[in-house]
């Protein structure tokens, strides 16, 4: 595997792992009715999946232009890791804004 492709890869990867970490943690801050907190987490969250976007959108532009991406072993494990984490910043909202109305109703 080429540099740039292991790049790609490690991008994939690193943001992806970054932001179900930073979702992981609003969750837990949320849990403790640390709302605020959870927020400016889940904004980590989403500016790491923007950065992993980036890295997806400019593979997806090379392949558009001729330049074709070789699919591998690594290549997929990089996909799964951005999938897993959109999948768990998606739950994460949800289970946050379940939590925020629990504590508006038992005020």
């Amino acid at each position: 595997m080429n540099d740039e492709r292991m790049t790609v890869v490690m991008g994939l990867i690193m943001h992806g792992g970054n932001a179900k970490g930073q979702a992981y943690q609003a969750i837990q801050l949320a849990k403790e009715g640390k709302f605020d907190e959870a927020d400016a987490a889940m904004a980590l969250a989403n500016q790491e999946l923007k950065e992993a976007h980036d890295v997806q959108t400019d593979m997806l532009t090379k392949e558009a232009q001729g330049e074709h991406t070789e699919i591998d072993l690594y290549m997929v494990h990089g996909q799964d890791h951005l999938m897993n984490a959109l999948t768990f910043r998606d739950m994460a909202i949800e289970l946050i804004a379940l939590m925020k109305r629990v504590a508006e109703l038992e005020k």
